[in-house]
């Protein structure tokens, strides 16, 4: 018996793995994990999406800095044909086989792989033989000079240049490791803090970012904390049972590495505004609309006191008018009244006998008298006697004029 065989029977149980194991291991295969390096990027609720824009988005610009990538197993498939397929004997055969299926498998290192990161809205790209600092803060910069929105659904894009465990302890002990060359002396730099903590109840905030104060102050007491604009920031990104820590530069300039805000930047102002001014900005807000929403109500209430105004005036011009005719009517009927009463005196004066002018009965007698004598006297003729005219003129006179005898 060959050794392969004798070996093959001293295998036991524990070497052959049931349907679960093995699916739980290549479910660990793609899930992040301490001592990987990468790209985790923050998106809002479409990761399928997200990881298709990671994947153009890097591609592009990693082929700019770093070239076009070379596949393994296109150097391998190389090597193959350069050799007699007829010489090939079936074992190579086999093991080129097993070479392809484990590249379509994710087995073969590739530039940039995605993996599941353990939290909703978080994808993990794995990068290999790439610096992922260098190229964030490449992208970061392009966009911010052009202005070109690139992408829709990333959000934040930080770079993780090492993995831990996340555990306080273990955390400090590999800070105290992988901060050295940019605090350590001679080096030193203002800096701040940032950590998150996702699906992770081991670490509390506050008191991780005064631990790493303090580790950053023993190794220079020259190391400055600057929350507005620090030369450094320090990443901590805890996602269930790891922590991913990176170092970068020009955190605030570029909006904490968000995409879509490094777009929105106007070219003046670099830096985002503290929070003293973002509070100022919303009181002025506040208080603009309050005053807005006063003046309003005053100038409603004008409105209202002057349609009430003009609806008085209104109705005391209507009352004036009416009041105003009133009179006018009133006096019309006093003056006819007036005229009435005056004819009447008129009459009673005309009635009355004035002094030098003979009277009604003396009229008539005389009259009578007149007649006698001017049919004696006139005969045939038409003329009348100046008596008769004087009658007359005493009888249509009823203004009561004076009139004299003879």
């Amino acid at each position: 018996m060959s050794a392969e065989q004798n070996e093959s029977r001293k295998r036991g149980k524990k070497y052959f793995l049931t349907p679960q194991q093995h699916a739980k291991r290549l479910r660990a295969s793609k899930e992040l994990a301490v001592g990987m390096q990468g790209i985790l990027i923050t998106c809002n609720m479409n990761q399928d999406k997200c990881t298709a824009e990671a994947f153009d988005l890097l591609g592009e610009y990693a082929d700019k800095i770093y070239g076009p990538e070379k596949f393994e197993e296109d150097i391998q498939g190389g090597n193959g044909e350069e050799e007699n397929p007829q010489e090939e004997d079936v074992e190579d055969a086999l093991k080129k086989e097993v070479a392809h299926l484990r590249a379509a498998d994710g087995v073969l290192e590739r530039r940039f792989q995605a993996l599941e990161s353990g939290a909703n809205n978080v994808v993990f790209i794995r990068t290999h033989n790439l610096e992922t600092d260098r190229l964030v803060h490449h992208i970061l910069s392009d966009l911010h000079a052009t202005k070109k929105k690139k992408t829709r659904v990333i959000l934040r894009m930080l770079p993780v240049t090492g993995t831990c465990y996340a555990f306080p302890d273990e955390i400090m002990k590999y800070l105290n490791t992988f901060l050295e060359p940019w605090f350590k002396m001679p080096n030193y730099a203002t800096y701040q803090v940032a950590f998150k903590a996702r699906n992770n109840s081991y670490n509390k905030r506050d008191d991780m970012i005064k631990a790493v104060a303090g580790l950053v102050g023993k190794m220079n007491p020259r190391n400055r904390v600057n929350l507005t604009h620090p030369d450094l920031t320090i990443i901590l990104e805890v996602i269930r049972t790891v922590c991913c820590v990176s170092v970068v530069r020009e955190y605030k300039r570029y909006k904490k590495y968000n995409l879509q805000e490094v777009v929105k930047t106007e070219g003046g102002e670099d830096e985002p505004p503290s929070k003293a001014e973002d509070d100022e900005k919303e009181a002025g807000k506040k208080r603009e609309g309050d005053e807005k929403e006063a003046g309003d109500k005053q100038e409603d209430g004008e409105k209202e006191a002057a349609k009430k105004k003009e609806g008085g005036e209104m109705e005391v011009s209507t009352g004036e008018e009416g009041g105003e005719k009133e009179k006018e009517a009133a006096t019309e009927q006093e003056g006819g009244e007036k005229e009435v009463v005056g004819g009447g005196d008129d009459d009673v004066e005309a009635g009355k006998p004035e002094e030098g002018c003979t009277t009604t009965k003396e009229a008539e007698a005389a009259e009578e008298e007149g007649a006698s004598v001017s049919d004696t006297a006139a005969g045939g003729d038409d003329e009348k006697p100046p008596e008769e005219d004087m009658q007359e003129e005493a009888a249509k006179d009823e203004n009561g004029i004076k009139v004299e005898g003879e």
